[in-house]
């Protein structure tokens, strides 16, 4: 038995060999690989994805720790979609991981050619590009799953999946809606990943604290706004708290969510 058969043994004799084959070739773009979007990576890639891009423009914080696949005292200063490649490479080999260290907004749409992929996953964090990326995915063929938001959660029993319009008790969802409804409505309905739970901040924002932090300010060289490292935190009105199974849980939901379409069992 080589490497890679042996790799997906496991998922072949639940899936069958059809569904593999599918997994092999489908074409998967997820933006965003924080706390959510990282373990989505993870499980898709274990699953049997092989070509995968992977969008982000941050480096890893040490804040980022508690919560990212690929954060660890090690990786902090390191672009995250590099340090995730890199994680993925060595649960495949042979997976073909496409790593970006972009954003994606206004300037930056059309360089991704959305139509080129069969599923596209939003984990993105900011209102207005996740708004942008919506109704993108949305006018193409691709399957497109999203993430709501995932801070201040605790209880996993609360996570679920729905139809974008019928989300409920998730303030990102709620903003969404509300901007959506004002400018232009996705072209097409489409599942996310949310939880009705909203807790609390019971300590205190503050930095990172550390001289090992090497997230740089946010910057772009002149006329290049491909090439962006970017450090959130200061920007952020208001930095919530996370957990990384809540985070995880919506990740490795998302990934289901593609593996069932693959095989056809669809929620």
């Amino acid at each position: 038995m080589g490497l890679e058969q042996g790799l997906f043994q496991r998922t072949a004799l639940l899936l069958g060999d059809e569904a593999m084959r599918k997994m092999a070739v489908a074409r998967v773009i997820i933006f965003g690989v924080g706390g959510v979007g990282s373990w989505c990576a993870e499980s898709l890639v274990r699953s049997g994805i092989r070509r995968l891009t992977i969008v982000d423009s941050d480096r890893i914080c040490v804040t980022n720790i508690n919560r990212q696949l690929m954060a660890t005292t090690r990786t902090v200063g390191e672009v995250k979609v590099d340090a995730l490649k890199n994680r993925l490479l060595e649960i495949n080999p042979k997976a073909e991981i496409n790593a970006l260290q972009m954003i994606y907004g206004e300037e930056t749409s059309a360089f991704f050619r959305l139509e080129d992929y069969d599923y596209i996953i939003d984990a993105i964090d900011s209102l207005e590009n996740k708004t942008r990326l919506i109704l993108a995915a949305t006018r193409t063929d691709a399957v497109f799953f999203s993430s709501m938001g995932a801070a201040l959660k605790m209880d996993p029993l609360k996570i679920q999946v729905a139809e974008f319009w019928k989300v409920k008790g998730c303030p990102l969802g709620a903003a969404l809606r509300r901007k959506l409804n004002k400018t232009e409505r996705p072209a097409r309905k489409f599942l996310c990943v949310f939880s009705e739970e909203v807790l609390e901040n019971r300590g205190r924002n503050a930095s990172c604290g550390t001289e090992k932090c090497l997230c740089p300010k946010v910057q772009s060289g002149p006329g290049d706004p491909y090439l962006v490292n970017h450090e959130w935190c200061s920007l952020k009105a208001q930095i919530n708290g996370t957990l990384a199974h809540t985070t995880a849980i919506f990740g490795f939901t998302l990934a289901g969510l593609v593996v069932q379409d693959i095989c056809g069992e669809k929620g």
